[in-house]
């Protein structure tokens, strides 16, 4: 059985309270309530729980038709299983749209540092090196005049590349909780800020998380000039020193898409291809589920289409 997510945890919830949503704790976890408008009817988000059990489906139906919820949207933390598909599909649960894709990359970080580097592919090797003898230097800067320049990159790349991302109030308030305030009540945090400096300025950073053993890469952004020193490269060879130096066993790259750009820049550093169970809704009320899908597809389609003439913003 894979450790509790971050995504699971309790500074995550009270995070998403904070920011506005309802948060409902249950004995397998936390699951976040959406209202949808002009109704009393909500969607819950039940993401990164445990493995799916007969009880647990069969409590999760109960607290859905408690608080109104029309479906849960269940994306567990764990692999793939035989048998695990049929319970769902026993228990009204169907594929759903993602927000996790259901593989992800994993680095062994039990490895050592030369059995790493030897296993990333010639070209990592050669961008790691070139990096570093332009001078990019990477190191741990949880500063606030870090964090400026991380939002001042992510509004860049979110301009540059026109995706929807998360606001820079979102930012700020999941930097909060899962760095700042676990740090003002003597917990350990869970978020921390790499950041790679070139002539004197700040030109990538990635926020990452670090939790029961497991090392996070789930937010980064660099800025469109001095793509010829490969500071992402270096970076990424930093972030695994930085989960060995903490004793972490698993550094998990947060998502794979195939065929994207990125996902070959990850491929770059062999890790293992993990599939998970993928997404399932619970489905508790039909008619008004499939509505709520039909709509939430027509917004999406029409927020594409919008994005190719008007950049999002961040």
């Amino acid at each position: 059985m894979l450790p509790q997510h971050p995504l699971q945890s309790k500074f995550w919830a009270d995070f998403r309270r904070t920011w506005g949503n309802e948060v409902i704790k249950t004995k397998y976890g936390y699951i976040t309530c959406h209202k949808l408008p002009v109704t009393s009817y909500k969607v819950g988000m039940f993401i990164r729980g445990p493995k799916p059990t007969q009880p647990m489906l069969t409590d999760l139906k109960k607290i859905a038709k408690e608080n109104n919820l029309i479906f849960i949207k269940i994306e567990p933390f764990t692999p793939k299983e035989q048998g695990l598909e049929d319970l769902l599909k026993k228990n009204n649960c169907v594929p759903g749209k993602t927000l996790f894709t259901s593989t992800s990359f994993w680095i062994d970080l039990t490895k050592t540092k030369d059995e790493l580097l030897k296993s990333f592919s010639s070209k990592t090797r050669y961008n790691i090196r070139l990096a570093q003898k332009r001078g990019v230097k990477v190191q741990l800067n949880n500063s606030d005049q870090a964090f400026e320049n991380y939002l001042k990159l992510t509004r860049e790349t979110v301009q540059r590349q026109g995706f929807y991302a998360h606001s820079e109030r979102y930012h700020r308030l999941m930097w909060n909780h899962l760095h700042t305030k676990p740090q003002a009540t003597n917990h350990k945090p869970l978020a921390f800020l790499l950041t790679a400096t070139y002539q004197k300025k700040i030109i990538t950073a990635w926020i990452l998380f670090a939790y029961k053993g497991f090392l996070y890469y789930p937010y980064g952004a660099s800025s469109d000039k001095y793509k010829n020193v490969m500071a992402n490269n270096l970076m990424m060879w930093e972030a695994i020193r930085f989960g060995k130096k903490r004793n972490l066993k698993i550094f998990d790259l947060w998502g794979r898409e195939e065929g994207k750009g990125f996902t070959r820049f990850k491929e770059g550093y062999n890790p293992k291809v993990v599939e998970f169970i993928g997404t399932w809704d619970l489905v508790i009320n039909k008619p008004l589920y499939y509505t709520y899908r039909t709509i939430d597809f027509l917004r999406w389609s029409f927020l594409r289409t919008k994005s190719r003439f008007i950049k999002p913003k961040f």
